[in-house]
């Protein structure tokens, strides 16, 4: 019978494939590059992109404190009052959407004012006290003290940082503290900056605690939608 084997006597053997990994590791190398550019290109001019300061929104706080006191409701109706009348078209969310929170050990709840890429404004706080780990982050927090007081420290102190009603604790980008809320405190956090990556920290606590994920969702669709809505607003 004739052979069907090649000549030579010999079957060829497969070609090497190119490792799958080595492809992958291109990719996200060219991607690196790309982005790393357009990032530092726009890190150095988020200023440009705020419609909040913080010397407005502590203004803001001490003129609403001024006004109704400890009556917490009505400060933060008037806060979202005079800021939606500041800044039509959408940027402000007057819906008090309310939210549970856990983050860093620490679990209180939100209302979010307004988030976009650059941007957030919630009010957070609890009526019974909490502790937690601030987190470290891509954008500068401004918490200002609307209700109660909010304790704060860093490893190496003796003393608290203790922060009243009417005063601001700034917690700069990429440091941590531990921080305290005795008994009922509630505050205006401002934080400008990169938001998304912050979200890891915010969510975090749902897959390692809580398994609260009705709140995770719940968080999630409020926070897309503003961030989304701000986006076709032209705001990042």
């Amino acid at each position: 019978m004739p052979s069907h084997k090649p000549r030579g006597g010999s079957t060829p053997k497969p070609a090497k494939k190119c490792g799958c990994w080595f492809t992958t590791l291109s990719v996200l190398v060219l991607a690196f590059a790309l982005l790393t550019p357009i990032y530092l290109y726009l890190d150095a001019r988020l200023e440009q992109f705020y419609i909040f300061s913080p010397p407005q929104l502590h203004d803001l706080s001490l003129r609403a404190i001024g006004a109704h006191g400890n009556d917490t409701r009505a400060v933060v109706s008037y806060i979202v009052g005079e800021l939606s009348e500041k800044l039509p078209g959408g940027y402000v969310n007057l819906d008090e959407e309310w939210i549970f929170n856990n983050a860093g050990g620490a679990m209180g709840a939100m209302y979010i004012i307004h988030a976009s890429i650059t941007e957030y404004l919630i009010i957070f706080g609890t009526a019974i006290g909490t502790e937690g780990h601030t987190g470290r982050h891509t954008a500068d927090d401004y918490f200002h003290i609307l209700a109660g007081t909010q304790l704060a420290y860093t490893p190496g102190s003796y003393e608290p940082e203790v922060y009243p009603q009417g005063s601001v604790h700034h917690l700069r980008r990429g440091t941590v503290k531990q921080y305290k809320m005795d008994e009922a405190c509630f505050a205006l956090e401002y934080a400008r900056g990169w938001i998304p990556p912050m979200l890891g920290f915010g969510y975090a606590d749902t897959f390692t605690s809580t398994l609260d994920f009705p709140t995770l969702w719940r968080t999630t669709w409020v926070t897309g939608r503003e961030m989304i809505s701000n986006l076709l607003r032209g705001k990042l």
